[in-house]
């Protein structure tokens, strides 16, 4: 025989399985956050996604400057490795220490 020692308060909605996680939002939760927060920011909106874009620009043109200036100094690399060496060269690069 089981004794019932507890409360079960009726809830009109079900905790277990609506979400993920208890308190996680829905998609309405959402939507109504993002009307709001258009409403309050709405009119600087354009100069954000201005700036946004900017700020995209620029990292591009430095990723490019980046793979320039490996590239380069790897043509040089292979342009040093390529040319031949006096024995003056050999010699004194054989006496230098290398540095790390």
């Amino acid at each position: 025989m089981k004794v019932w020692t507890g409360y079960v308060p009726v809830l009109p909605f079900n905790f277990v399985g609506d979400s993920i996680a208890m308190g996680a939002m829905s998609a309405f939760h959402w939507l109504v956050i993002a009307v709001v927060l258009l409403l309050l920011f709405g009119n600087r909106l354009p100069s954000v996604m201005r700036s946004l874009g900017q700020g995209v620009v620029e990292f591009k043109k430095g990723l490019a400057g980046i793979e320039d200036d490996m590239k380069s100094s790897t043509n040089k690399i292979e342009e040093q490795a390529s040319k031949p060496q006096t024995k003056e060269e050999a010699k004194a690069s054989e006496a230098e220490p290398v540095q790390r």
